[in-house]
């Protein structure tokens, strides 16, 4: 589990930086709850805590939904257009950042010569890309849902095993045929008890 929880770090936190770096505020938030309840998860896993696993592999069941809206929203599916700023909370018209600095893209600032417009408003033109950046929001989705079923299916294993083991718990001298302890005696010896002080 820990190695899972090392390459859902990685893999969320370089989302994160990416995200950061495009202003995309709605995957940002959902990066660090990703991080959060990874984190939460491992926890449980190393502390038997099988609570914390659970609400690890229901956020899981969230995570990989988000991710699946990710994935149609590039791919503009079922009305979702990528041209929107949905991804930014609507407060202000940045994109993603693989859009200008994909994989081979050349990127040319050109400066409007129009006299009405501000000095430092500019086009930017991108140009010969490898790969377009919606494929590569897809990618980096789709590698957040493989791991994530990956988690989900081992925390399900561990959740498991951990209500095996708290089933099959006894305490030493319970409730079991087999104890350590003596049999009991019919009558109890009862000693007074000297108070202090006096």
């Amino acid at each position: 589990m820990f190695c899972l929880c090392v390459f859902l770090q990685l893999a969320a936190l370089e989302r994160q930086i990416f995200d950061f770096l495009g202003f995309q505020w709605a995957p940002i938030l959902g990066n660090f709850l990703q991080i959060i309840v990874v984190i939460l998860g491992l926890f449980g896993t190393i502390q038997f805590r099988p609570r914390y696993i659970v609400v690890y592999t229901v956020w899981t069941a969230l995570w990989v939904t988000w991710n699946v809206f990710i994935i149609c929203f590039y791919l503009e599916v079922g009305g979702l257009s990528k041209e929107t700023d949905l991804m930014t909370f609507n407060i202000s018209m940045h994109r993603s950042w693989w859009r200008e600095h994909g994989p081979g893209c050349i990127r040319r600032v050109v400066r409007p010569s129009s006299p009405g417009i501000l000095e430092d408003y500019s086009y930017v033109s991108v140009t010969g890309c490898i790969i377009d950046f919606q494929y590569l929001e897809v990618i980096h989705s789709a590698i957040q849902i493989l791991l994530s079923l990956i988690g989900f299916v081992y925390a399900c294993y561990v959740i498991s095993i951990f209500m095996e083991d708290e089933d099959s718990f006894d305490f030493i001298g319970g409730l079991d045929t087999y104890s350590y302890r003596q049999p009991p005696q019919e009558h109890v010896e009862l000693k007074p008890v000297k108070p202090v002080g006096k």
